[in-house]
């Protein structure tokens, strides 16, 4: 017991003086200004820490050493029931399986600790799967528990092969600012369901509806939203890109291709997206998505003012086709800083010629291409944007694997890049 209380005071007093550290200046300055104490006989300042002191060291704390401060004293014994946010994660359950609590099963223990904690309730992230003995049912009475208690950011990773349908308490959860679901499925909100207010991040994994058009009924409500991440696939609708549009303080956008509406026209696609005000980070997977010839055009009509930072994931730019929208997508981005493109490494057809000459200069500081095979139409898109990136500081080149095997391929790849004419002179060429 004196060894297990001398291993947690002393990993509180590490977290203590890191946490000090680090508190904002302001903060601070309050604490500092509150009248000082005179501690007890024995006493000391762990055990008179003001209580959003102690709350701020907790939530930093794992789960689990959070709970065990219970054992420094009697003053600390139920200082974690101040807790204000609670990730139940794969370490968490981890820990819980070492332990003698074992054969208690998960759902208990995090109902028993819910029911404990005095003050609201921030965060809370759960991850589950088919090996725990948590339900659905379980989960929506944690909802309806949650939204009582003033919750911020809900993390909700149900790793089962049926999707949960999430509970219509749900949207009464009015002060979220951060919320992150996978493998859900949604049902139609209440008829007073005015939307999130304060709503400024949404990621989405495997979603599913319970009826057509919910999705959009619920996306529409977020007047907020700065960041939205979809890797989803509605089944009976695509991912209606208008929709999308009208976010006008999205800042932040992650989309799979083939999941858009407007997949047969990449223009439409790239006209839509390219008038978001505020967008500053686009990515865009391509698995799955191919792009045709319909309603292309040889420039789009708007551009992305703002867009600072792209990722091109999964492109085939051996297909011409491709290769002209990754090159227009980028002479669509005045203030492009950031370009990141991972190519498909599978694909093995011919590449076929696409004119790229340019005089517009790009303002480009960092690139960086993945699973580069070196083919006639990935040394086209380089050449490109080394000839017309003057500010350019950092180009990072991760080649295929096949062509790093043999020496002198890795040589004659090399060789390629070098003579490529680059218009910063300040340019520095990476091949890992």
């Amino acid at each position: 017991m004196m060894k297990s209380w001398f291993f947690v005071r002393s990993i509180l007093y590490f977290y203590v003086c890191s946490i000090m550290m680090i508190i904002n200046m302001l903060h601070f300055l309050r604490i500092m200004e509150t009248p000082r104490r005179k501690f007890a006989p024995g006493g000391d300042f762990i055990s008179h820490m003001p209580d959003n002191v102690v709350t701020n060291i907790l939530d930093r704390l794992p789960l689990q050493d959070a709970v065990r401060t219970d054992i420094l004293s009697k003053t600390w014994r139920f200082k974690w029931t101040m807790l204000s946010q609670l990730v139940f994660d794969d370490n968490f359950f981890e820990c819980l399986l070492k332990t003698k609590a074992k054969n208690t099963q998960a759902r208990v223990i995090i109902s028993r600790l819910l029911l404990h904690l005095r003050g609201s309730i921030t965060k809370f992230v759960l991850r589950v799967d088919d090996e725990l003995s948590v339900e659905d049912d379980d989960i929506s009475h944690w909802i309806l528990f949650l939204s009582r208690k003033g919750i911020k950011e809900f993390i909700l990773e149900h790793y089962y092969e049926t999707p949960y349908k999430l509970p219509t308490h749900l949207f009464s959860c009015l002060d979220l600012t951060h919320l992150e679901l996978d493998t859900c499925c949604f049902r139609p909100p209440p008829t007073n369901f005015h939307g999130f207010p304060n709503l400024l991040s949404l990621d989405l994994h495997s979603l599913s509806e319970e009826r057509s058009n919910v999705f959009w009924e619920f996306i529409t409500k977020c007047p907020l939203l700065e960041s939205l991440k979809l890797t989803v696939d509605l089944s009976s609708d695509k991912i209606k890109v208008a929709e999308i549009a009208k976010l006008e303080n999205l800042k932040i956008l992650s989309l799979y291709y083939c999941h858009l509406d407007t997949m047969n026209n990449f223009c439409t696609t790239f006209e839509l997206l390219g008038s978001l005000p505020k967008l500053q980070e686009l990515r865009l997977d391509f698995m799955g998505g191919k792009l045709t010839e319909g309603g292309a055009k040889h420039r789009f009509s708007t551009a992305f003012p703002s867009l600072k930072a792209l990722k091109l994931s999964r492109m085939c730019l051996d297909v011409g086709l491709e290769l002209s929208c990754a090159i227009e997508l980028i002479r669509s981005c005045p203030n492009l800083q950031t370009l990141e493109i991972t190519t498909n490494s599978q694909y093995t057809s011919p590449p076929q010629p696409v004119d790229y000459h340019t005089t517009e200069q790009l303002q480009l500081r960092s690139v960086m291409f993945e699973y580069w095979k070196g083919s006639e139409n990935d040394v086209c898109l380089l050449k490109y944007i080394l000839a017309c990136s003057p500010f350019l500081k950092k180009s990072v080149i991760r080649p295929y694997a096949l062509i790093m095997i043999a020496s002198d391929e890795r040589l004659k790849f090399t060789s390629k890049l070098m003579k490529l004419h680059r218009a910063s002179p300040v340019v520095d060429i990476n091949i890992s």
